[in-house]
């Protein structure tokens, strides 16, 4: 276990490192919703940065083996999960295929790519989680093509407690190379923010819609 919490660390540290989570409390970043939000999520910057971008695949693809044991295949979820989870296959030397965000309108109109006919289950890939709702679109349309989905592995989640519900409702296992209370603690051990942001960044993760709001007013 110390050994996993040590990876969550160096992932976090990575992440912060090339600027892939930005931090800013006290000037927020605006979701698509419309929400305010003290973090910012990019990760396909990892691709950009070789170093890392090769740390970070030998860590994945280690985590996924150490948890589930050799996956037949790999499915990413677009976008940010197709390149990242394309190099965790050829790492493992198995099949990738990838799930569009919705099925294309034209041609055979089909969701997912590749050629997976063969396969029996595939472990997925997704960048983020932050309600779950996308990655678990991907995974019933897995489940639907008639595919068994051994798992799913994220870079890094907000961990907000209505995600969870998701996952453990569809029954899917899922997990993350980092999350937000470990970006957090390193964020301040490396003096990226302070005692008192991280404060203003944990009650942000506590109720993100009340912290939206009351930002919103000032």
């Amino acid at each position: 276990m110390s050994n996993r919490n040590e990876n969550q660390r160096k992932v976090a540290e990575f992440l912060l490192e090339i600027k892939a989570v930005q931090l800013s409390p006290k000037q927020p970043f605006t979701w698509a919703s419309g929400r305010k939000s003290p973090i910012y999520c990019d990760n396909r910057r990892i691709l950009s940065f070789p170093r890392v971008r090769t740390d970070i695949r030998k860590l994945a693809t280690e985590a996924i083996v150490d948890r589930y044991g050799k996956p037949e295949a790999i499915a990413g979820v677009a976008t940010g999960g197709i390149a990242i989870g394309a190099l965790i296959a050829e790492e493992l030397g198995i099949p990738f295929i990838y799930v569009r965000a919705a099925a294309k309108d034209h041609g055979t109109g089909q969701r997912i790519e590749g050629a997976f006919s063969d396969l029996s289950s595939v472990f997925v890939i997704e960048d983020l989680i932050s309600t779950g709702k996308s990655s678990l679109s991907a995974v019933d349309s897995i489940r639907e093509s008639g595919l068994k989905v051994t798992g799913l592995m994220a870079f890094f989640t907000y961990g907000f407690n209505d995600s969870i519900a998701r996952f453990a409702e569809k029954d899917c296992s899922f997990f993350t190379l980092t999350d937000y209370p470990t970006m957090l603690d390193v964020a301040v051990k490396s003096n990226y923010i302070t005692e008192d942001q991280k404060t203003d960044l944990d009650d942000w993760s506590n109720d993100p819609v009340s912290w939206s709001d009351k930002f919103q007013k000032i």
